[in-house]
């Protein structure tokens, strides 16, 4: 487990991952990671491409059937 302090970055807000952490993730400075709700609280993932083009593909849907699922919302 790691603990990570959340500091301001210019007008934002963001964390430092130790490098052992980066390091079992395989990830580097400019990598996607990805925060995922889950049962126990949050996942941060290294990007998947997999994931990618699942969610490529869901956000074409959404803009594709955007009327119609704005109906089914209702």
């Amino acid at each position: 487990m790691y603990n990570l302090k959340i500091r301001r970055v210019g007008n934002s807000l963001g964390v430092t991952i130790p490098k052992a952490a980066l390091e079992e993730l395989n990830v580097g400075e400019g990598d996607v990671l990805y925060l995922t709700s889950a049962s126990d609280g949050f996942r941060v993932t290294p990007h998947d491409d997999v994931f990618a083009k699942g969610m490529k593909a869901l956000e074409k849907g959404q803009r594709q059937y955007r009327n119609a699922l704005r109906e089914l919302a209702k």
